[in-house]
C-alpha cells in the first residue's frame, strides 16, 4: 500500500501513548494542543473504518520507577503512576469526545466514579461499536510498565499491530539524540531487539508480542500524520517482527 491511500490496512489497532507525548515542548502536564492533534488523526483512522485501543502511560505527571528510586516505596509510587494514567486518559476522552467520537476509558483498578472497569469483553464490545478504547492503570499491579500492559491489551483484545509513538523516527542503535551516529533501522526482529537489548520496549513486553505473534511498530508521534501514514499502509518508523 502506498501512503496516498484512502483504505486502512488494518481492521482493529493498539497504540502506546507515553504520558511524556502529551508534554509537547513543557516539562510537566498536558499541552492541550498535543492533546488536540493527537485526537484529530485518532478521528481520522476511525474515520477509515479502523477500530482503535489506546493505552496511555503517566509520565508527565509520575513516574512510579523513578520515584522508587529516590526512595519511596516501589509498591506505593506504582499505584501513584497508575493513577496519573487515569488522568491522561480522562484527558484523551475527553479531547476526543470535543471531535464527536465515542471513548471509554476503562480502568485496571476500579474507579468507577469516573470510568469503566477493564473487562476484555467489554473492551472488545465498545471496540466493534465503533468506540474508541482507552485503556488505563497499566495492568493495575506494580511492578509491571504501561510498555507490559500495551502489548498484554492489544494481545487481549487481538489487535493486529501494537503500534508505539516515541519521540524518535524508529529504532536507533543508540540515542540518537546524543549520538548522531547512531544507525537507524527499519526492519528488527524480536530476538535480536533482545540479544543486542536495544532501546524499543521493556523485555517483557518484547515476549509477550514475541511469544504471541503481535507485530510491533516504532514511529515518532511528533512528525504530524504519521500514525494515520501507517495505518494506511506506509513504512514508516520500525517494524519489530518474529522473523
Amino acid at each position: 500500500m502506498t501512503e496516498g491511500n484512502t483504505e486502512a490496512r488494518y481492521s482493529r489497532i493498539l497504540v502506546k501513548l507515553s504520558g511524556e507525548a502529551l508534554m509537547g515542548g513543557a516539562d510537566y502536564g498536558i499541552d492541550p494542543a498535543v492533546l488536540k492533534r493527537i485526537a484529530g488523526e485518532v478521528q481520522e483512522i476511525v474515520g477509515l473504518g479502523v477500530q482503535l485501543a489506546v493505552v496511555i502511560g503517566g509520565g508527565n505527571i509520575f513516574r512510579g520507577a523513578g520515584l522508587a528510586r529516590a526512595g519511596m516505596d516501589r509498591v506505593a509510587a506504582d499505584h501513584m503512576g497508575m493513577l496519573a494514567t487515569v488522568m491522561n486518559a480522562l484527558a484523551m476522552q475527553d479531547a476526543l469526545e470535543s471531535l464527536g467520537l465515542y471513548a471509554r476509558v476503562m480502568s485496571a483498578i476500579r474507579i468507577n466514579e469516573v470510568c469503566e472497569d477493564y473487562i476484555r469483553r467489554r473492551a472488545i464490545r465498545h471496540l466493534e461499536k465503533g468506540r474508541v478504547v482507552i485503556c488505563a492503570a497499566g495492568t493495575g499491579n506494580p511492578f509491571f510498565t504501561t510498555d507490559t500492559a500495551a502489548a498484554l491489551r492489544a494481545i487481549e483484545i487481538s489487535a493486529e499491530v501494537l503500534l508505539k509513538a516515541t519521540k524518535v523516527n524508529g529504532v536507533y542503535s543508540d540515542d540518537p539524540v546524543h549520538n548522531p551516529a547512531a544507525v537507524h533501522y527499519t526492519r528488527l526482529t524480536f530476538d535480536r531487539v533482545l540479544a543486542e537489548k536495544l532501546n524499543v520496549m521493556d523485555a517483557t513486553a518484547v515476549v509477550m508480542c514475541r511469544d504471541n505473534h503481535l507485530p510491533l511498530r516504532v514511529f515518532n508521534l511528533n512528525n504530524p500524520g504519521d500514525l494515520t501514514r501507517i495505518v494506511r499502509g506506509a513504512d514508516v518508523g520500525t517494524t519489530v517482527t518474529c522473523e
